[in-house]
């Protein structure tokens, strides 16, 4: 769960993202050039793992440090299991 910092800056740049793509799509529309295009779409995708580096930084903050903290082992190990599921998918691109 994030806190309400990282909601509100997870949020404002979603929102920014969302202005980005409204405008590839007008640049697409508007036959633009392709190189220049695809700048834009490398920006979205840059504000798209900034948005996961703040989820997974609430993420870490809260849920995996509650339960690095308890007694339950079986959470415990859910959780490293959860972390090095996303980890191995980030290494492979997706």
């Amino acid at each position: 769960m994030m806190n309400s910092i990282q909601v509100k800056e997870a949020s404002t740049r979603l929102k920014k993202i969302e202005g980005q793509i409204r405008g590839i799509m007008k640049m697409i529309e508007d036959k633009r050039y392709c190189i220049d295009i695809l700048s834009q779409t490398r920006a979205v995708v840059s504000g798209i793992r900034k948005v996961e580096d703040i989820i997974m930084q609430g993420h870490l903050q809260t849920c995996v440090s509650a339960s690095m903290k308890s007694d339950n082992e079986q959470d415990k190990n859910q959780k490293i299991k959860e972390i090095m599921d996303v980890l191995s998918k980030f290494r492979k691109g997706g």
